[in-house]
């Protein structure tokens, strides 16, 4: 039967992409987090892991494990966080960065959670979609959607979003569904501009990339107003999962080329390296981690 640690290498080879990175994370043997993987792909009776000659990638069943698994495993984390964080009085101010589009969602909840268990924190949320200089803004901890990209900084993972293709039911209808990545150049797309790339979305399948130019009549800098212009017909866009969730729920799109998925996007709290942090800090992370561990990207 799996063992919990056999579940921890499971979601540790889904966030580094690699046995190798995941057994040098965990600090266990590159044999021990192969054999973990086996283990919980035998009990379960199905392929977790698709393995490539580039990375390991998760199947459509390891996404969805993955998902349930990691929540569990931040549940864990975050009871262990409640208990040690009784140990010690916590006080203090905190800077905290993170995208526009995840405050509201998923970063003012889960500060004013926090505040809520500790009444001596003070919280200065500031909101980008720049990547800024952590150091030079003196954030204390950030949410980051995207590779790390400084080695002065420390990260944990909490999940990995999925980055889906959609358009309004009516755009479908009116000028048909495409079918591969290549039809994408016969639509109308709405262009984010600032993406980088914007007018070349990347796309994936059994490992393979394929890059394609993309054009429209409508670009917009804001993902919000990308988002809501594709809800109302104006074209096809491209967009994070956890983005668009509550348009997909309300019916107002559909996905499409689910099939040509490409690579999710780790989102990691992140935070400067240094030899000591303030107990504050220390417990701001591992509730965040706990917190947005259990989310569904």
């Amino acid at each position: 039967m799996a063992s919990l640690e056999d579940y921890q290498a499971f979601v540790a080879v889904i966030d580094s992409g690699s046995l190798t990175k995941a057994a040098r994370r965990l600090g266990r043997s590159l044999q021990a987090v192969s054999r973990a993987l086996a283990q919980v792909e035998k009990e379960l009776g199905v392929g977790l892991i698709r393995r490539t000659t580039r990375r390991l990638q998760p199947t459509e069943a390891g996404l969805g494990f993955y998902a349930r698994i990691r929540a569990a495993l931040a549940d864990i984390e975050a009871a262990r966080a409640e208990v040690a964080a009784t140990a010690a009085s916590i006080s203090g101010g905190l800077r905290v960065g993170g995208p526009l589009l995840l405050g509201p969602t998923f970063l003012v909840p889960a500060l004013a959670s926090f505040m809520q268990r500790h009444p001596e924190i003070t919280i200065d949320l500031r909101l980008s979609n720049e990547f800024v200089d952590l150091i030079a803004e003196r954030l204390d901890v950030t949410v980051r959607a995207g590779d790390l990209g400084d080695s002065r900084l420390v990260m944990r993972r909490v999940g990995l979003a999925r980055r889906v293709t959609f358009a309004a039911p009516a755009y479908l209808l009116a000028h048909g569904t495409p079918e591969t990545p290549r039809d994408l150049a016969r639509h109308e797309c709405v262009i984010r501009t600032s993406a980088q790339d914007a007018h070349e979305w990347v796309y994936a399948r059994d490992g393979v990339q394929e890059r394609v130019r993309v054009s429209g009549r409508f670009a917009v800098s804001s993902s919000d107003a990308c988002n809501e212009a594709v809800a109302r017909g104006v074209g096809i866009g491209l967009a994070q999962m956890w983005q668009v969730r509550a348009l997909l729920d309300q019916g107002r799109i559909a996905l499409i080329l689910t099939e040509f998925e490409p690579e999710p996007i780790p989102v990691s709290v992140v935070w400067p390296a240094a030899p000591a942090l303030p107990a504050r800090t220390r417990l701001l992370i591992d509730f965040l981690v706990a917190r947005l561990g259990a989310e569904k990207w």
